[in-house]
């Protein structure tokens, strides 16, 4: 008996230890977590039911916010905006980049470094960076003016998509897409590299094609990191801010904003927090049903590739 208590009060000393180990471990980060994420998510998600200029009390008016919110058609142009760099970056980057680390990792064309190198770049330049140069070559006066006034011998042409509201957005896709394709290029080579290369070699043995082993080896082994990426490119799009309002700033005429710059224009120029905190949790909840919408089609998709 004696032995026996000494063994459960060892076991007991060692579940404490374990515990004290994560604690100390995890703590810092959850505390952290806590703090920059949790906090202001329910702090908007409160203040999103007020009205509230920053001075004197909050006043509370219930849905006002919302109803506003989703009645304002600038707001709802943001929004269809904001789809569409979720589909450049779902359909463009993803399918691009995968396609890219396949080819490169297959050796399916010579100097793939380069390629790798030079897709990649992008990403390590300041998005402000980006916005300047892309600006010379779509502004009024860049390049593509310059150009078209040589080609249609005008010298009084400009190219103004800009100023066009169906096809303002058409340039910063374009740069959105140049930009992070080379993230999940990287992505999936490095996951590619995790496939043995006797698999490739037994399919080849066996007489595969590429685009068998593309499909039946390929893809469901990568299944799980396609799934992660499209949550990465879902919440990247909604939150873009920096590269395009350095490029645009929104304008003109709103025709290039999107619902970040909506809710940093509402909040901190028109001094309505609460209407902007409003937005904030409204662009939350598109992440999170986004999201669950992409987890639906992940598990069918599972279950089709076993």
């Amino acid at each position: 008996m004696p032995l026996l208590s000494e063994g459960i009060e060892t076991r007991q000393k060692q579940r404490r230890k374990k515990r004290n180990s994560y604690a100390l471990l995890v703590g810092p980060s959850v505390f952290l977590y806590g703090v920059f994420i949790i906090f202001p998510v329910i702090f908007s998600g409160v203040f999103g039911f007020t009205e509230w200029d920053g001075v004197g009390i909050p006043q509370f008016i219930g849905f006002d916010n919302y109803v506003s919110i989703f009645s304002d058609p600038v707001f709802l142009f943001d929004l269809r905006n904001n789809f569409l760099i979720v589909a450049i970056s779902v359909f463009g980057q993803l399918p691009i980049g995968f396609v890219v680390a396949y080819i490169i990792y297959r050796k399916l064309v010579v100097g793939g470094k380069v390629f790798e190198t030079v897709l990649f770049l992008p990403i390590t330049i300041s998005a402000v960076v980006i916005a300047i140069l892309w600006n010379q070559i779509f502004g009024p006066s860049g390049l593509l003016t310059a150009l078209m006034r040589l080609l249609v011998n005008d010298p009084r042409y400009v190219f103004a998509v800009f100023e066009n509201r169906v096809f303002a957005m058409v340039p910063i896709l374009f740069v959105i897409l140049w930009m992070y394709t080379g993230v999940y290029m990287i992505i999936f080579i490095a996951n590619l590299q995790s496939i043995s290369p006797s698999v490739f070699e037994a399919a080849v043995i066996d007489g595969a094609s590429e685009g068998q082993i593309l499909w039946r080896i390929v893809i469901p082994a990568m299944t799980n990191i396609l799934f992660t990426t499209s949550i990465f490119a879902i919440s990247g799009s909604l939150k873009s801010f920096d590269l395009i309002f350095a490029m645009t700033g929104g304008g003109p005429a709103h025709y290039t904003e999107v619902v970040a710059i909506y809710m940093y224009l509402q909040t901190f120029r028109f001094y309505n927090f609460g209407y902007g905190s409003a937005v904030s949790v409204v662009i939350v909840a598109l992440s999170l049903g986004l999201i669950t919408l992409l987890r639906v089609s992940y598990k069918r998709i599972e279950k089709r590739f076993g």
